[in-house]
């Protein structure tokens, strides 16, 4: 960046040289041949045209250097600010590009855990709902085995009920026709003897 100091020794070589210039270019005129239309007069006017340079140029620099070098200083003050803020940014960008490749490769394994969770879950209620539909099963086929032999149980006293009944029935039928008054009378003799016998 160029400081105000360097500005005006620039200037200042710049108005030096510039009057070096002129005052030889004066020396030379004069010099030179006494027919030329009044040197003096001449000489006098770039004389004026010089010193008249010379003081704009000091002007120029004297009110242009500095709001020259605000404008310079502030403009540097505006880059090395936005270069900052760049940078800033820059490295606010790649953390958070780091955090989220890491927030992204956690989610990854989180997933993957997920994943393995829920096939070992499967697994694992498969497992249960194979036992005890199993249980299930054997407890069905004891209960049905009970059931059967119950009802077999049932079917077979039926059965001797109704068998003993029949039998009743046709008992009571064969000793209705067969059995007469003389029969009676004999059984009823019979049990006497029976009854008299234990007494």
């Amino acid at each position: 960046m160029i400081s105000l100091q360097a500005v005006k020794k620039h200037t200042i070589t710049c108005l030096g040289t510039g009057s070096v210039i002129a005052l030889s270019a004066g020396v030379v005129c004069a010099a030179g041949d006494a027919s030329q239309v009044e040197s003096g007069v001449l000489l006098k006017d770039f004389l004026y045209r010089v010193l008249n340079f010379t003081l704009l140029a000091a002007g120029l620099t004297y009110f242009v250097a500095k709001p020259l070098k605000n404008a310079l200083a502030s403009r540097r003050e505006g880059l090395e600010q936005e270069l900052k803020e760049a940078r800033e940014a820059a490295e606010n960008a790649e953390k958070r590009f780091a955090e989220y490749d890491e927030k992204l490769t956690r989610a990854e394994e989180e997933i993957g855990q997920i994943k393995t969770n829920i096939r070992d879950e499967a697994e694992a209620e498969k497992q249960r709902i194979i036992v005890n539909a199993e249980n299930m099963a054997a407890k069905i086929k004891a209960d049905s085995g009970k059931i059967a032999e119950n009802e077999i149980e049932k079917a077979r006293q039926i059965l001797r009920q109704e068998a003993a009944e029949l039998a009743v029935g046709l008992a009571s039928d064969l000793l209705k026709k067969n059995f007469t008054r003389e029969d009676q009378a004999r059984l009823v003799e019979e049990y006497k003897l029976k009854v008299g016998e234990l007494h």
